[in-house]
């Protein structure tokens, strides 16, 4: 089966069930598993380059506070074409994150294949979870992919199982810095497992920006700091935009130093497998267990 992925989650989710050689096409930012995905040809580009904007700008660029503009992904339906998928997996969640379905769709549209589009939304862990089977069924993998996703509800549980009865910390996640924007979707959960009280943002919430007085007022015993696509050392070099905040020092999570950066591309922001990863961090993160791995400082490390 010839596949093409437009969505990196959605890679994840084909490497994850043992198809990767099957993938034909990704986008540009389709990086997991590294090895699998290096050769795979890419069909999408970005719409401009954020390397050199701040945070701020790049807010701007795609439409601004209300994170319902432009896409940051521009695809080439040439070259989708060219690869002629059998499959095309896309998702309809969030505009900004991934090639927009609309424009999947115009463009399978003139394909003479036959192609078949799947659009993966999912808001919460279960959600995520459950993408794999349906990934899997549509791949024909349906019992392979229902034993991984046991596995890794299995895994789930494990982190819920080492952290329950602890003391609750207070947790803000932070998904964007300017404007600060708090993490939606599935984190809430996740911090939930590893044995946290999420503040801000409920499961499934796709969310909007905050105040930092909004921070202020929740008082947290710790603030995980993980960027929409940013990755460890892109979000250090923006650290100002955090540090300079009137108050900052007052926090209980700055005095405690539990201010920490994480791989949100790896483990947060991306509706793929690896938020089980996720959630074992956090439980290294919030109690210092281990869960899984042992947690390496690519994973997680206090804000410098």
């Amino acid at each position: 089966m010839r596949i093409v992925s437009l969505l990196p989650a959605a890679t994840d989710i084909v490497a994850e069930l043992g198809l990767a050689a099957d993938l034909v096409g990704r986008t540009h930012e389709c990086d997991w598993p590294p090895r699998d995905v290096a050769g795979v040809p890419v069909v999408t580009t970005a719409g401009f380059s954020s390397e050199d904007l701040t945070s701020r700008e790049i807010s701007a660029a795609v439409g601004g506070a209300a994170h319902g503009g432009s896409s940051l992904y521009t695809l080439d339906a040439g070259a989708l074409a060219a690869l002629a998928p059998d499959v095309v997996l896309t998702q309809d969640l969030c505009d900004v994150c991934a090639v927009s379905y609309e424009a999947v769709s115009r463009a399978v549209r003139v394909l003479d294949g036959g192609s078949r589009v799947l659009s993966l939304e999912p808001r919460t862990l279960d959600d995520v979870l459950d993408c794999l089977v349906t990934v899997g069924e549509l791949l024909g993998v349906r019992e392979r992919a229902e034993r991984r996703r046991e596995e890794l509800r299995g895994r789930l549980a494990a982190v819920c199982d080492l952290t329950a009865g602890r003391p609750r910390p207070r947790v803000v996640a932070v998904e964007w810095l300017d404007p600060l924007w708090p993490a939606g979707h599935w984190v809430p959960e996740q911090i939930t497992c590893a044995g946290g009280e999420p503040f801000l943002a409920a499961p499934g919430e796709h969310t909007k920006p905050m105040t930092w007085e909004a921070v202020q007022a929740v008082r947290p015993d710790v603030l995980l700091v993980l960027p929409c696509g940013f990755p460890p050392e892109r979000t250090v070099r923006e650290r100002d935009l955090l540090t300079s905040l009137p108050g900052w020092d007052d926090l209980p999570a700055v005095r405690s130093g539990a201010v920490w950066v994480l791989d949100g591309p790896a483990y947060f922001n991306r509706p793929g497998p690896r938020v089980v990863r996720g959630a074992e961090v956090l439980a290294h993160v919030l109690h210092g267990v281990r869960a899984g791995d042992p947690v390496s400082t690519a994973e997680a490390f206090p804000l410098p």
